[in-house]
């Protein structure tokens, strides 16, 4: 896939963000050791197959990397994800199955009992703070995509929300989480407006409604 062919534009990661995602990844992740643990436990007493669950994505520039987060899904699952493109929330009368950009399950049957409380709590996103040490993510931005959902967002030239940082929690998040549903268009529009507007006060405010998401999320019932 030669996505950066398509534009010549890039985005270059600010100095402040840089930093300001290292000390918030180291912190978080000291706090989090005794939870990662945890966690790891549960899921390989519940089935088989790996802890960590590694995905190529898409973030900044349109640069692949590989994605670390929590195994949620029962092993092979990934492989039946086109014979359930029908049941796509992004799909639309308009958009058929080829069309939609991004997927997205609700109540999807793969996930295991254990996936389905970190899902809800965000917790298999914590091996992402691996990747912002490594450079490849930042802790606010727009969320890396798959591949083909990235091919698809450049084939309607949609490049602005590639000129963002790959982020674990960002705008289209916080915004999702008040609203029942987000359509494909205001996702977008999300994601190109945190592009447009990312700033350091920005980033903070981010982050604060997400901790605040985070807790309603862990003591809320299922």
């Amino acid at each position: 896939m030669h996505l950066l062919s398509r534009t010549k534009f890039r985005y270059r990661l600010p100095f402040y963000k840089r930093i300001f995602d290292m000390a918030m990844a180291t912190l978080f992740l000291l706090l989090a050791a005794p939870l990662l643990l945890v966690i790891a436990i549960a899921i390989k007493t519940e089935g088989k197959g790996a802890i960590i669950y590694r995905a190529r994505r898409v973030g900044a520039n349109q640069q692949i990397f590989t994605l670390y987060k929590f195994r949620t899904m029962y092993q092979g699952s990934e492989l039946l994800l086109k014979d359930m493109l029908h049941l796509n929330m992004y799909r639309t009368a308009y958009e058929l199955d080829s069309l939609a950009v991004f997927v997205k399950f609700d109540n999807d049957w793969r996930v295991t009992r254990t996936g389905r409380f970190l899902r809800r709590t965000h917790l298999d996103e914590l091996p992402q703070l691996f990747n912002v040490l490594k450079g490849e993510m930042s802790i606010i931005g727009n969320r890396p995509l798959a591949t083909y959902e990235a091919e698809k967002l450049v084939a309607r030239k949609e490049f602005k929300r590639f000129l963002a940082p790959a982020g674990i929690t960002g705008l289209w998040q916080i915004r999702q989480h008040r609203k029942e549903k987000i359509s494909a268009a205001q996702r977008i529009a999300l994601d190109n407006r945190y592009a447009a507007e990312q700033s350091f006060g920005y980033d903070c405010a981010i982050l604060l409604e997400t901790m605040f998401v985070l807790l309603v999320n862990i003591f809320k019932r299922p």
